[in-house]
């Protein structure tokens, strides 16, 4: 795993944990050498992971589409800055640059993103992991509904295990590394039918 996409929102939230979380999250990702991918704006969860990146010498991408670049401020001072004609076309860039994808807490968007990236893994288009850094349980209902999905027979287990989730940036980060393997057969298997 050599880049993670991370989606999150345009907006810090009210509890001082999230900002936490997201310095501790870039933390790890500079130490690993991981190349961040992420949704290219200067404001909120987004813009205090991408500049904690870059304090320390990281490289980020972000890929944002020209509408909300003007909307969000699209950050000026990232490694590179793609800008896109729409929010599919987003998804499709992150999805080519990133090895791996991580959702912290955020919004509609967040939501959006990275519910599609869970069904093109579903249906095999795309063979990478995801996660959700969980901070403060800000997930735990969506994980429940999942659940929910598995219990009333509208989604199978198998797909319900796609997507892994923790508290903690650094067992998030590991999860998604030892995930790895795993993928790569399973992506290698379907190459070779």
């Amino acid at each position: 795993m050599k880049s993670i996409c991370v989606f999150c929102g345009s907006s810090a939230g009210k509890d001082p944990a999230y900002r936490e979380s997201a310095l501790s999250l870039a933390d790890i990702i500079v130490r690993q050498d991981l190349h961040l991918v992420y949704g290219g704006g200067s404001i909120g969860l987004m813009g205090i992971l991408a500049d904690r990146v870059l304090s320390q010498g990281g490289k980020v991408t972000g890929v944002i589409p020209k509408f909300l670049y003007d909307l969000e401020v699209g950050h000026g001072g990232v490694t590179e800055l793609i800008i896109v004609r729409s929010m599919h076309e987003r998804k499709e860039k992150m999805a080519e640059l990133a090895d791996a994808f991580l959702a912290l807490p955020g919004g509609y968007g967040t939501l959006e993103e990275m519910a599609e990236i869970m069904t093109w893994i579903q249906l095999r288009l795309i063979q990478k992991p995801i996660g959700m850094l969980n901070i403060k349980g800000y997930f735990n209902h969506f994980l429940d509904q999942l659940d929910h999905m598995v219990e009333e027979s509208f989604l199978n287990i198998n797909n319900r295990r796609i997507i892994h989730a923790s508290s903690s940036p650094g067992e998030i980060i590991t999860m998604l590394q030892n995930s790895w393997p795993e993928i790569k057969s399973k992506f290698m298997d379907k190459e070779k039918t």
